[in-house]
């Protein structure tokens, strides 16, 4: 399907996008096309930091409306034009939301024409951070944003991975579909993060009736008050999944590890963190009709530290415990057993074969497998590429977005279902 043959779900829509500075800021190009492309109408302001890695003309060429800089224009301000700007849109989008910019949001300051419109406005805002790891992780960061969503700001991101800095971490700005899709949970909750109509004329609604419980993402296990073992697990695929169910009418209890992106519509959305803790809060969710594990929870976990680790001690000594196995308890035979238990196997050599393994293994009906390994970029990507195997057989599903693969599976449990 072309862009041009796209649902237009943001139509009459106004996003005022302010473009802090960051290398990120790159970003937004692609995310202004996107937005354009659902029909949205796009003004940016850019910070002076902003211009050292977008230029004004970029933003004007893909807007088409003039890009906003200063605070103290003649031609703005004899208009109030910082308040007409801070009020005019349905949302306001901070992308790259730097530390700076953050910082000063929280304090409420009006130095700039970025900061004046933020404290004037009384819209909505989401901001999609960006910033060195141990920038994101400083307790003035974290105080900051603590602040700022108490007073009601929402956040897209930082996703975790490599930085232009060759460090590692949590810190980096959102991918602009995962941008576009928080700006369409805001804008118009009930559309879908995907490239197919949304609306209950053009999705069946045959699980309406149906109870699905889904997990999705990694868990953080402690090792001290700062340390956790995890994964590189984004939640794109489970969240997608718990989506996809909720469209076709279903009642989705999704379970949530930690995760850089948006809570699903129309889905109850439990957070956790630990292993322990999805596995209680899938057994208090019970009973459920369809249970579908895609979370990548750690295998293992270790009694935690009180205090933080120190290398003067020595190498710690760290005793591995087994975490609940949350699949293969879903699937135990008994009266609160669903009638479908489908389960991913994320692998990285002879995956089909360990795959076949562990649907037996665990006595799941479904299993659903995928090649995690370096190369493939499926591992906190956003695109997927699946085996299904059930008793009956084998299919391979071609590579293709998440929300595609959560699509196709959704209709898959719809069939399995009504045929029951």
């Amino acid at each position: 399907m072309t862009d041009a043959a796209l649902p237009q779900r943001l139509a009459g829509k106004t996003v005022l996008l302010i473009v802090g500075g960051g290398i990120a800021a790159y970003k937004t190009l692609p995310l202004i096309r996107l937005l354009r492309a659902e029909g949205c109408s796009v003004s940016t302001i850019l910070t002076k930091a902003g211009s050292a890695f977008v230029t004004p003309l970029s933003l004007q060429a893909l807007t088409e409306q003039p890009v906003h800089m200063d605070l103290l224009s003649l031609t703005e301000e004899s208009m109030m034009g910082h308040i007409q700007l801070s009020r005019a849109a349905d949302l306001l989008v901070i992308a790259p939301a730097t530390a700076d910019l953050l910082a000063r949001m929280s304090a409420g300051m009006a130095d700039d024409l970025a900061a004046t419109v933020l404290l004037a406005t009384d819209k909505p805002v989401l901001a999609a951070p960006a910033m060195n790891v141990r920038m994101w992780q400083h307790q003035a960061t974290q105080a900051n944003i603590d602040t700022l969503t108490a007073r009601g700001l929402t956040l897209v991101g930082p996703e975790e991975g490599p930085m232009a800095c060759h460090e590692y971490g949590p810190g980096r700005m959102a991918e602009p579909e995962t941008i576009r899709d928080a700006i369409l949970s805001l804008l118009v909750p009930s559309s879908v993060s995907s490239n197919v109509p949304s609306s209950a004329d053009t999705v069946p609604q045959d699980l309406r009736g149906h109870h699905a419980l889904v997990t999705s993402g990694p868990t953080h296990e402690p090792l001290d008050p700062v340390r956790y073992l995890a994964n590189r697990s984004s939640g794109r695929q489970g969240h997608a999944i718990a989506a996809a169910l909720a469209r076709r009418g279903a009642r989705v209890t999704l379970v949530s590890g930690p995760v850089s992106i948006p809570d699903p519509q129309g889905v109850t959305t439990i957070h956790v963190e630990t292993g322990r803790q999805m596995m209680a809060a899938c057994e208090s969710a019970l009973p459920a009709d369809i249970a579908v594990c895609v979370a990548a929870v750690a295998d293992w976990h270790v009694e935690a530290a009180e205090q933080k680790l120190k290398k003067t001690g020595g190498t710690p000594h760290l005793t591995l415990l087994p975490n609940p196995d949350i699949l293969a308890t879903l699937s135990a035979p008994g009266p609160r057993r669903p009638a479908l238990v489908i389960g991913f196997a994320a692998e990285t050599e002879a995956v089909h074969q360990h795959a076949r393994d562990k649907r037996l293994r665990k006595g799941c009906d479904w299993l659903l497998a995928n090649d995690v390994s370096p190369n493939t970029g499926i591992m906190g990507g956003v695109d997927n590429a699946i085996r299904l195997i059930t008793a009956d057989g084998e299919e391979d599903w071609p590579r293709t977005s998440k929300t595609e693969v959560a699509d196709h599976l959704a209709a898959r449990i719809a069939a399995f279902m009504n045929a029951s």
